[in-house]
């Protein structure tokens, strides 16, 4: 909706994943295991390379460690790019797995979910601090609720830091 609203790209990791043709990558997706930072460079790099004509761009689900957030900082220069917010989405797990069950996807089991939150636990905390030394802003934004309300709390957070009129 942001990207849609904004005029912004929105990069997703995940769905480039998945629309991957690697059969490495796709046994990994099942697993509920991190692509290996190496891999996930290649389709970040891919992705910011192509996005140019965009004044911003959404980057999500990137990056999930240490190493990929250092390595994004040191790499926003090659692509002309600074990281100017990090939205972190506060979603209880019971509501998660609500949803990733609707969606139906493979690897979206309640075995793999939980997997993959201990995960996020472990490798995201470190990266928000790290960004936080770095001088980024970091918002936390209630997830629950409709789309659009999710929506409408991000934009206002977009407005107060006056992102969206940086555009013109």
């Amino acid at each position: 909706m942001l990207s849609a609203r904004h005029g912004w790209r929105w990069l997703s990791t995940g769905q480039m994943f998945r629309e991957s043709g690697d059969a490495e990558v796709q046994k990994i997706l099942g697993t509920g295991e991190l692509i290996s930072d190496e891999k996930t460079y290649d389709v970040v790099r891919e992705s910011l390379s192509g996005s140019g004509d965009f004044d911003h761009l959404i980057v999500d689900g990137f990056p999930r460690t240490m190493a990929q957030a250092e390595w994004l900082m040191d790499a926003k220069n090659e692509f002309g790019r600074e990281v100017e917010m990090v939205v972190v989405l506060e979603v209880p797990e019971s509501i998660i797995q609500e949803r990733l069950q609707l969606r139906g996807r493979p690897e979206d089991s309640a075995e793999i979910v939980a997997k993959r939150m201990n995960i996020y636990r472990r490798e995201m905390y470190p990266v928000l601090g790290y960004f936080a030394e770095q001088g980024i802003k970091i918002v936390h934004i209630d997830g629950t609720g409709s789309v659009g309300e999710v929506h409408d709390r991000i934009q206002a957070e977009l407005d107060a830091s006056e992102l969206t009129k940086r555009e013109a």
